[in-house]
């Protein structure tokens, strides 16, 4: 009799015993949802540094909440009600990371990284290490590229307020726009952190899929003739003026916004720690371990949040389909714009570099390149799509300034 008992008691002690709830199903569709996501990033290779990362956190945080109490109990990995606390401003637990340490799970210990920032400053650090700035400096009319592909996180961010979101909702949603997932990530922990796992999970899945977005944009707004344009090479940029620019425009961009200082001044730094010569060993660590580890603490975290119980509503669906929306008038934007070059310079501009001018570094660029390839096989557009990419990175984090400094 003993033996049955304690046969039954692990049973219901277990998560099977759960399946057939509400909220046991709820689990069971996450868990689809994060093999779905493994499939993409294992098989199909689509961001999957960042994507196999979330998806396992999605699996992790589903399974742990099949035991009877869910989210809230002790076994459960992650626990959305200690963050509900954490940002209650009436309650005796806000802002307070000491509570999260003290009664949360392995999860929420790692997605104080998230919430504080930190990794997706640390992110750009990396960024900024492995990036050549030159293209960019060499022709600054980049720059126009880069924020007019920021067209689409703003018309998101008007389609959200029509939507029924809120402006700091809007805002969150918008910035998928500009093809960013850590300035997304960053941006949505501070307006939006109910919303990071649909967030998260829609950009870095329309990062991933640029190559099949992006070309058919380019060629529905560009003529064959434009495609074809071959672009004379860029000057050469002097060592001189690439230890400079990350200084000055740390300065002039934290000035304007002070709420960019850690994802630009980290962008910059990274940079300068590339250029300047005398820091080969702190450019190959952020380049190469660091980077690697805040990958996976990024990753995981982030797909913690994606807890059935919020994650499964109708919202996810305007997100994902808002940011969709986003995306593809940020593609526009700079494609328009790189047109519109095209005919003040006679023809010497290829408008394909303007489809680059979104942040997604250097995939963006590569797509530019293989377009232009395909009009023209003596094309050569890669250092000239850079140029737009990396305004992109830089643009992308002063929209998020921008709306932090409306919103925040």
């Amino acid at each position: 009799m003993d033996i049955i008992q304690t046969l039954k008691d692990l049973w219901f002690d277990s998560g099977f015993a759960n399946f057939a709830s509400i909220d046991g199903l709820k689990n069971l569709i996450m868990i689809v949802v994060s093999c779905g996501l493994l499939y993409l990033g294992i098989v199909k290779k689509f961001e999957p540094l960042l994507l196999v990362g979330i998806a396992f956190g999605c699996l992790l945080v589903n399974v742990s909440n099949f035991f009877l109490d869910g989210a809230s109990s002790s076994e459960a990995l992650y626990h959305p009600e200690l963050w509900d606390a954490f940002l209650d401003h009436d309650g005796e637990f806000y802002h307070s990371y000491g509570h999260v340490m003290a009664n949360g799970g392995i999860l929420d210990i790692l997605y104080i990284g998230v919430k504080s920032g930190l990794y997706p400053s640390l992110i750009f650090l990396g960024v900024g290490a492995m990036t050549d700035f030159g293209p960019l400096i060499a022709n600054p009319k980049s720059l126009l590229l880069g924020a007019a592909a920021q067209l689409g996180v703003f018309l998101a961010f008007f389609g959200g307020i029509c939507l029924g979101f809120t402006g700091e909702e809007a805002a969150s949603i918008g910035i998928i726009g500009g093809a960013d997932g850590p300035t997304a990530i960053f941006l949505t922990t501070r307006l939006a952190p109910h919303l990071l796992g649909p967030i998260a999970i829609a950009a870095y899945s329309y990062m991933a899929l640029i190559p099949m977005i992006q070309p058919p944009l380019m060629k529905l707004l560009t003529t064959k003739k434009e495609r074809e344009v071959k672009m004379e090479q860029n000057r050469q940029v002097s060592k001189t003026e690439k230890i400079i620019f990350p200084i000055v425009v740390a300065m002039f961009v934290i000035l304007l916004l002070p709420s960019t200082a850690p994802l630009v001044g980290c962008l910059m730094l990274g940079n300068l720690w590339r250029e300047c010569g005398v820091t080969e060993r702190l450019s190959d660590t952020v380049q190469n371990a660091l980077m690697n580890i805040v990958t996976v603490f990024l990753g995981i975290s982030v797909g913690a949040t994606t807890v059935a119980s919020r994650f499964l509503s109708f919202e996810t669906l305007k997100i994902v389909a808002l940011g969709l929306t986003a995306f593809c008038f940020s593609t526009i934007g700079g494609l328009l714009v790189g047109k519109l070059m095209y005919v003040l310079t006679g023809g010497k501009v290829n408008p394909l570099i303007g489809s680059a001018g979104v942040s997604a570094v250097p995939m963006a660029a590569r797509v530019s390149q293989i377009e232009g390839q395909k009009a023209n096989p003596k094309n050569f557009l890669l250092m000239h799509a850079m140029g737009p990419n990396v305004a992109g990175v830089i643009g992308s984090a002063i929209a998020a300034g921008f709306l932090l400094a409306v919103f925040g």
